[in-house]
Order: structure tokens, then C-alpha cells, then sequence
């Protein structure tokens, strides 16, 4: 029996959300790998309150990091902050739940 330690689904403030589905969509537009899925998981997350699977919050942040730099030469610079802010908090996000927990006990 394999069970994992740690959760599966994540849940993200609303307007997080909605910035990641806008920026998808855009990704979705370019035709970015892999970019379909999470774009459709992003647009229905108010339905779930923001509650999203861990790895499609990873294959977001993948793909809007990848679009940043396909799209770097095009935006402006606050755009393209913007972008890679909202790729960093989904990773950032991501990769906090899969840490494990550090207890302060004594040795």
C-alpha cells in the first residue's frame, strides 16, 4: 500500500485564481504545452473555493513561466512582473505544501 504524506490538492485565494486563469488563457492562445488542462482546472476553481490538485498548481506555474519567457520581448515590464509573480506564488505554493514538517522537539 503506497499512500503519500503529503496533500493533493491545495486551495489558493480567489484572486490568485483568477489572475492564473487569465494568464493561461493567454498561454492556451500561444499554444504552450500542457497549458489546456490547468487553464480549465484555474477557470473552474471559484466552483471548488479555490481548491486545486498540487499538480496542476505545479503545471500552471510550469507553463506560465514558460510563456513569460516566450512572451518577454512583447510585454511590458510591469505586465511581464505580473506574470512571473503569479508563476512564482503557484510554485511557491506548490512546493510548500510537498515540504515536510519540521517539528521543534527535543533531540
Amino acid at each position: 500500500m503506497t499512500s503519500s504524506a503529503f496533500p493533493r490538492t491545495i486551495i489558493l485565494p480567489s484572486s490568485v485564481c483568477e489572475q492564473a486563469a487569465e494568464h493561461l488563457e493567454h498561454a492556451v492562445q500561444r499554444a504552450i504545452d500542457g497549458a489546456a488542462a490547468p487553464w480549465r482546472a484555474f477557470r473552474g476553481a471559484e466552483e471548488n473555493h479555490g481548491e486545486l490538485p498540487v499538480s496542476v498548481v505545479e503545471q500552471a506555474a510550469s507553463c506560465l513561466l514558460v510563456l513569460a519567457a516566450e512572451s518577454a520581448q512583447h510585454l511590458r515590464p510591469s505586465a511581464l512582473r505580473t506574470l512571473i509573480g503569479v508563476a512564482l506564488h503557484l510554485r511557491d505554493s506548490a512546493e510548500a505544501v510537498r515540504r515536510p514538517t519540521v517539528t521543534s522537539g527535543p533531540w
